[in-house]
């Protein structure tokens, strides 16, 4: 567990860097960053779903259904990261990405320290504990920056951000369960093997596509 945390830690932390650097430079680097990386989770997603769409099923036509859905999400949320990033600035959108990593460590590390009953049977490595530490883990941005004086982002620290966050560890959860579903099916462990200790882009970051738009969408529905 420990060497494998370390792979884990190390790789998050060098995402984190990379992330926040395309992020902070100029909104032509964000946009470039954002498509790259929606290009490499499509051929990701495409690949893994080959075995049970393509070569099992032998049908085509399931088979560009599954890339059609692959790639209208995926646009969802290039248009979601855009829209989001333009009208509340990069910080915030690092502050819901952090959500996000703290989330995921979260669950990693209640899940391999306490364990116990299994969540799901799509995803055996889940358990009851880990979705609860995702959900603990998420509280933790919230309470950095309220310690702060919170210069660049006003999240104050009230029930109403507190259930955003916990919403948002929801649907960082239900992203990796949707993904870890179509692996399953497919009869793979993960969906690459670009990221030490994490496996594919799209491993690391199913969570972080579905939970972007959601965010999004709350800010839609609040300004309505």
């Amino acid at each position: 567990m420990i060497k494998e945390l370390k792979k884990r830690i190390f790789t998050s932390s060098l995402l984190i860097i990379v992330a926040i650097t395309c992020i902070t430079i100029n909104k032509l680097v964000f946009i470039f960053s954002i498509l790259a990386v929606s290009l490499l989770c499509f051929i990701e997603w495409n690949i893994i779903n080959k075995n049970y769409f393509l070569f099992k099923k032998k049908k085509k036509n399931k088979y560009i259904y599954v890339q059609l859905f692959g790639a209208a999400f995926l646009f969802i949320f290039i248009l979601s990261a855009l829209n989001l990033y333009a009208e509340n600035g990069k910080f915030f959108f690092i502050f819901i990405l952090f959500i996000c990593a703290c989330s995921d460590i979260g669950g990693y590390i209640f899940g391999k320290i306490i364990g116990g009953k299994k969540l799901i049977k799509i995803s055996p490595n889940k358990t009851i504990s880990g979705s609860f530490g995702s959900f603990v883990f998420s509280l933790i941005p919230i309470l950095l920056i309220n310690l702060t004086d919170h210069v660049f982002i006003n999240f104050k620290l009230t029930a109403y951000n507190i259930l955003i966050c916990l919403f948002i560890s929801l649907i960082c959860q239900l992203g990796d369960l949707a993904i870890s579903y179509f692996k399953r099916i497919n009869k793979v462990k993960d969906t690459g093997n670009i990221l030490p200790g994490h496996g594919g882009l799209l491993d690391r970051i199913d969570g972080i596509i579905f939970a972007i738009p959601t965010v999004y969408f709350l800010q839609i529905i609040q300004t309505l």
